[in-house]
């Protein structure tokens, strides 16, 4: 195990399992590695006990982690870590912060937030860790890890109602299907959500969803040091689109909106993946081969509005392929572990902008994506208590991206091929084609990801570390061309060096990690998010300069009593940027105002505490758990004329769980005291028309849901 993550691991688990290790596997070296590491994790135990349905659910939980979906359509990730993270729901703007399924990258922030199923736990790294994980991961990388088969014979099944009503089944079986040489597993889930909310256009229940995902392993053990495992899964999401509200016609702070298009948000994906190892000449070799295909169509009611102004459908089509090949060994005082990889991705955006029935614009994107990398991370023992930690990654990466822009009929298109009404349409988004004029974009670029670090143990239970890293994220093309009048443009890659100092203490009856640290952003991506009179909205991605954030942040653990224990997190980051080269706030200059913006989605506070107190109960065990989360507001926008809500939220949950299989039941409540949050502010045209009358600015801001109830009963063999 890592030691030292070890400790931070145990605060995330159930209460009853505080005392037990929880497999840790961000260092890529197998289980007697030891890494200086930023690191939370979440068990299965752990995820149920805080009604863990999407990562979404974990925000809060861990210091200085704000999981987001970005609202616009369900399961658009945006996750920020350390302030460090993206606000775009833009299909080619790459993530700051990388989510891995069983160790293989999602390529794309739309679709990624999938319900969670059979999960045996979720890892959560600060970043960069591009020395390990590659491109994408400077703010830190996300680590899903499914349940795999086992030898032994396991059946379980859960039902969930939540207001709503919101009704969820899950359920899975494994075992052996040859006896310690094949075994099996399929887990399957379906969810029907009839909606939480009252559009007040016109009465009616909005928000409902349906959802339903399978996934089958097979594991493969012909010899002790073999073993392969095989994964398929598909999964299917399709509901209404975003409860949208305006902050010129509703308050912050309610659930009221009123809107006249129901609009759609879908995902279906469909990904297999083969994992090998092979224990061989005193180390371990790992192979990893993945593919994932994605649609996510969606479509909303952008004015927010009782009337048709401003309503948009969107399309993003994507494919990956995986593949990663490692070795891991030790050799005397040192571990290391060295390999390649390999990503490809294909990505259709079509982005349809309707102004009135008759009235439409349509622009998108293709694009053709290509990244090859070589690391190796090495860890030297220098006597009982000391140890040094070096790597260094190569990547070289290859973009292709052409651009169909949102178009007037007056725009002199850029480029030799002229296409028929190219003045008016940029292409289709029901037959899946879009018309390109301008110039297609060939970018290509090299990187050097390492890593520093040194870790002092001066006894079994402290760990002291500092290191120093460096990730980037991709550069490209920005999809989303709605500047009417203004050509395509790219955008270069974004670095991110950080330092940090970290002290991780097991004591008797608890745990303590604490870590202060320091990023420095250079070639900074923004996407500038501005009202348009004409497009609606209009959106730049850009490299706008330098920035630099520091803060702190501490998790504890203390068992009070062998049932009482407390879990606690704080965080405080503050960033500003340095140096800025582009217009952020919209007044067609660069200046010092422009320098003074904030950062979007950078909250300075955040902090949770959770109690939980367990007990015997008819030979089984009863656990209950309250929670609070607290996050500071941030701004949305670069302009800062968006914002996003302070949060203060509180949550409980009772369960009761047999000894040795059979029955049990849980009773929770989510946002107890009904906080109202949106996961973006958009700002709209400043006219009547999109419901501005002299106060607040419009905005479309989708809300998330406020507060719910659920009754859950589970059986397991």
């Amino acid at each position: 195990m890592i030691r030292g993550a070890t400790i931070a691991a145990l605060m995330l688990t159930s209460a009853h399992a505080a005392s037990e290790e929880v497999l840790v596997t961000a260092s890529k070296r197998g289980p007697d590695a030891n890494l200086p590491v930023a690191l939370d994790v979440a068990d299965a135990a752990g995820l149920a006990s805080r009604n863990v349905a999407n990562l979404t659910d974990l925000s809060g939980t861990m210091a200085s982690v704000a999981i987001d979906d970005l609202g616009t359509a369900r399961g658009i990730a945006n996750i920020t870590i350390r302030g460090i993270g993206v606000n775009s729901s833009i299909a080619s703007v790459d993530p700051a912060v990388g989510v891995f399924r069983d160790g293989l990258y999602v390529g794309m922030n739309a679709g990624t937030l999938t319900a969670l199923f059979d999960v045996a736990a979720v890892e959560v790294l600060r970043g960069p860790q591009g020395t390990l994980y590659g491109h994408n991961v400077t703010g830190g990388a996300v680590l899903i890890r499914t349940r795999q088969p086992g030898d032994a014979f396991e059946a379980y099944g859960t039902v969930t109602v939540e207001s709503g009503p919101d009704t969820t089944l899950k359920a899975a079986v494994s075992g052996p299907i040859v006896p310690s040489i094949l075994s099996g597993r399929i887990a399957v889930m379906a969810e029907r959500d009839d909606g939480w909310f009252t559009n007040r256009y016109d009465g009616s229940k909005f928000g409902a969803d349906s959802r339903y995902g399978v996934r089958a392993s097979l594991r493969f053990t012909p010899t002790p040091s073999f073993e392969a495992i095989l994964r398929a899964e598909h999964g299917q999401d399709n509901g209404d689109g975003p409860a949208g509200q305006n902050h010129a016609v509703f308050a912050r702070g309610s659930f009221d909106f009123s809107i006249d298009n129901r609009g759609r948000a879908a995902t279906d994906w469909t990904e297999a993946s083969l994992d090998a190892t092979w224990r061989i000449g005193g180390g371990t070799l790992t192979g990893l081969a993945g593919w994932r295909s994605v649609t996510v169509p969606w479509a909303a009611d952008i004015d927010s509005t009782p009337h048709f102004v401003f309503h948009t459908r969107i399309l993003n089509i994507e494919q990956q392929h995986n593949g990663e090949l490692r070795y891991a060994g030790e050799f005397g005082p040192a571990s290391f572990v060295v390999g390649a990889s390999y990503f490809d991705e294909s990505l259709t955006y079509i982005d349809e902008r309707n102004f009135s029935p008759t009235f439409r614009r349509t622009g998108g994107g293709q694009g053709y994506f290509q990244s090859w990398a070589g690391f190796t991370d090495t860890n030297w023992r220098l006597g009982d208590t000391l140890e040094l930690d070096a790597g260094l990654r190569f990547t070289y990466e290859h973009k292709h991206s052409r651009i169909s822009r949102v178009r007037r009929a007056a725009d002199d298109l850029d480029g030799a091929v002229v296409v028929p009404g190219e003045g008016v349409e940029g292409g289709s988004i029901d037959a899946k084609t879009l018309a390109f004029s301008d110039s297609p974009f060939l970018q290509s670029w090299t990187d050097l990801s390492p890593r520093l670090g040194v870790q002092w143990t001066p006894d079994p239970d402290t760990d002291v570390y500092a290191t120093w890293s460096r990730g980037f994220r991709s550069g490209g093309a920005n999809f989303r061309t709605s500047s009417l009048g203004l050509k395509p443009r790219t955008y270069e890659p974004e670095t991110v060096s950080t330092f940090e100092l970290g002290l991780k203490r097991h004591f008797t009856g608890g745990q303590l990690s604490a870590a202060l640290f320091h990023n420095h952003v250079g070639n900074m991506q923004r996407e500038t998010n501005l009202a348009d009179p004409i497009a609606g909205v209009q959106q730049l991605v850009l490299n706008a300069g330098t920035a630099d954030l520091y803060g702190g942040e501490a998790e504890a653990r203390v068992d009070l009593t062998e049932r009482l224990a407390v879990s606690a997190n704080a965080a405080y980051v503050n960033g500003s940027y340095a140096k800025v080269v582009e217009d952020l706030n919209g007044d067609l200059a660069v200046s010092d105002a422009d320098r003074r913006m904030r950062i979007p989605r950078l909250a300075p506070v955040s902090a949770g505490i959770d109690v939980t107190y367990t007990m015997p109960l008819l030979g089984g065990e009863l656990a209950s758990r309250a929670g609070y989360r607290h996050r500071d507001g941030s701004y949305y926008n670069d302009s800062n004329l968006g914002r996003l809500a302070a949060t203060d939220l509180f949550d409980f949950r009772i369960a009761y769980t047999p000894a040795s299989g059979g029955f049990g039941a849980a009773l929770y409540g989510r946002n107890l005291t009904n906080v109202a949050t949106w996961g973006g502010d958009t700002t709209l045209p400043a006219t009547a028309a999109f419901g501005y009358s002299g106060g607040a600015r419009p905005t479309f801001s989708p809300l998330a849901k406020g507060r719910s109830f659920g009754l859950e009963l589970s059986w397991r063999n």
